[in-house]
């Protein structure tokens, strides 16, 4: 069998070391030969994203912590190499969460075979957990109506740039917050966005007024801090607020500051949290509509992508400082 590259994690961080690549540990070994019922796949790309960083914790959360010494999780898409499973080939390409490896051993379970038409890569994208977790949170939660206002923070990331789209296929107004003004031209130029405001600018509560002057209807939320007590100050009566993420805030067990959540009974607003695993009963419909989407022209997307899995650390804690453009890939052939 081939020599398999995999990064496990080794040590957990604390207050006292926070978490860094040293994290990660980078063994080699011959990959698995499948046993019965059971598939080797070579992976292509392997997806990068911010619930990995809680993960790495064993705090209470809302899934189980990344087991020490094991392989970290993680989106993967590839090909079949070798199969004793007859629901697939060898040939088959499919996508799965075979985790931060060029080979993945799977009983089939959670491993979806991959339509053609679309860019393989797409599927740990907009046509893949973020896309739907972008789906949900549109259409479930904040279910926008012609000519209403939505906020997305994150605007230009994995999940953000799939919101402000299908919010603007809803006919609503799309304004997206991002760090930077490259950033902020992208959302604008390239993604639809009605309006895009930095929030590095120092100015920011004033631009975010100006750019939503009769407030705001929704709000996607996928950051936290700052740029999130500023939008809650713009919301409209019954507005709907999608919580999907608080990547600004630490993961070492320091409180997360959060908004006045008076202006939550002032407004009569609804906030829901979600994690988009809690519904997987959906997602054959978002999967279908997303790649509808995608094949008609209508999502764009761009990514950011590092070379080779031995990136894969460095580019994940990059990402988590907004070094990224877009999502966030390794390509690991």
């Amino acid at each position: 069998m081939p020599q398999n590259k995999a990064f496990i994690l080794a040590s957990r961080p604390s207050r006292e070391v926070p978490a860094g690549p040293h994290n990660f540990q980078l063994v080699e070994r011959e990959a698995a030969a499948p046993g019965e019922g059971e598939v080797l796949v070579r992976h292509h790309y392997l997806s990068l994203d911010p619930y990995m960083r809680g993960r790495m914790n064993d705090g209470k959360s809302y899934a189980q912590p990344q087991p020490l010494g094991e392989v970290m999780i993680g989106g993967t898409v590839g090909e079949v190499v070798a199969s004793r499973n007859p629901r697939f080939a060898v040939g088959d390409r499919v996508v799965g969460t075979g985790g931060w490896q060029l080979y993945g051993l799977s009983d089939g379970k959670g491993l979806r075979k991959i339509e053609p038409g679309t860019p393989i890569q797409a599927w740990l994208g907009p046509v893949g957990m973020p896309g739907v977790t972008a789906w949900y949170g549109v259409t479930q939660i904040i279910a926008p109506k012609a000519g209403e206002t939505v906020l997305v923070s994150a605007a230009t990331g994995a999940v953000g740039s799939v919101v402000g789209q299908l919010v603007k296929l809803a006919g609503a107004r799309a304004v997206g917050i991002a760090g930077g003004p490259e950033k902020c031209a992208f959302a604008v130029s390239d993604l639809g966005y009605d309006a895009c405001v930095d929030h590095r600018d120092v100015d920011f509560p004033a631009r975010l007024k100006e750019a939503v002057p009769d407030g705001i209807n929704g709000l996607f939320e996928n950051v936290g801090g700052e740029p999130f007590r500023q939008a809650m100050r713009r919301l409209n009566p019954f507005s709907r607020i999608a919580l999907c993420g608080l990547v600004s805030s630490g993961y070492d067990g320091t409180p997360t500051p959060l908004p006045d959540v008076r202006v939550l009974l002032d407004t009569r607003s609804r906030l829901e949290g979600f994690i988009v695993s809690d519904h997987l009963s959906v997602w054959p419909q978002a999967l279908s509509e997303l790649a509808g989407h995608v094949a008609a022209g209508r999502l764009r997307w761009r990514e950011s992508v590092a070379e080779g899995l031995e990136a894969a650390p460095q580019a994940f804690f990059a990402m988590l400082k907004g070094g990224n453009f877009g999502k966030q890939l390794v390509k690991l052939i």
